[in-house]
């Protein structure tokens, strides 16, 4: 049987995590990416009991030279790249006006320029195997705040450049796709939630009924649910759905 190989990044946590485990069901070899080795071991050891191979690359996307050695050492290792899944960037959530330059630039290269950069190594490969290429952005491209400036531009950005990739995607038969989430439940968001809770003078129960009140929607969602998502726009049952935005977000984006 051919080995398929995927690539995710951002696979020490959160939605990140999620993916690759969920991941390990189709594929036979996946290569987890992050800056924190000691967790990406850990979602190494569950994707193994899940059956899968995995390789794991501990480095800073935001360095330029990162996604080279990516693709060289999954290709030194497994020998071809069937999927390529950018999560890896969480961008400051800060008021437009608290925002550096610094911190502006940072959120960028992460998650803007590291997913470029790797998708634009892979391409090749991907051309050669008719892979798929995921991006995650986020609700807050089309409904972005003051309170987190970076994110809803940055995610916009994210949008943009998969929608870019899909076009040169059409001729090169590589399938290009952003996955787009609400309001999941991650050690993120309960840090956001904390904080919020202690600026408010409220408990953090107060503060998750709060946001979903505001958001009129019932409840979180997991990282689970998105990995499901990813994983469908990913497989050959979703191959003719390219420069496409997959939105799960309970419902808090009303407009079409």
């Amino acid at each position: 049987m051919t080995k398929t190989v995927a690539i995710v990044t951002g696979a020490s946590q959160g939605i990140g995590r999620a993916t690759a485990v969920r991941l390990a069901q189709d594929f036979s070899a996946l290569v987890l990416v992050a800056r924190n080795r000691t967790k990406l071991e850990e979602t190494a050891s569950t994707v193994r009991e899940a059956g899968s191979e995995a390789l794991v690359i501990d480095l800073d996307l935001a360095e330029p030279t990162a996604a080279a050695t990516v693709v060289q050492q999954t290709l030194s290792a497994f020998g071809r790249i069937d999927a390529l899944v950018n999560i890896a960037g969480a961008v400051p959530g800060l008021d437009i006006f608290q925002m550096t330059d610094e911190q502006w630039h940072a959120g960028l290269e992460l998650k803007l320029h590291g997913a470029r950069r790797l998708t634009i190594q892979a391409w090749d490969v991907l051309k050669a195997t008719r892979g798929a290429v995921v991006f995650m952005s986020g609700n807050a491209a089309v409904t972005p705040k003051a309170a987190a400036a970076a994110v809803g531009a940055i995610n916009a950005c994210i949008e943009a450049l998969a929608k870019a990739f899909a076009e040169r995607g059409i001729v090169d038969d590589v399938q290009v796709n952003s996955v787009s989430p609400g309001a999941i439940m991650t050690d993120r968001r309960t840090a956001m939630l904390q904080k919020a809770a202690e600026a408010k003078k409220i408990d953090i129960e107060e503060a998750k009924q709060g946001f979903l009140k505001q958001a009129a929607i019932i409840r979180f969602g997991t990282a689970e649910e998105i990995a499901e998502v990813v994983a469908f726009a990913i497989s050959p049952a979703a191959h003719w759905m390219t420069g496409t935005v997959l939105r799960m977000d309970g419902g808090e984006v009303k407009s079409v």
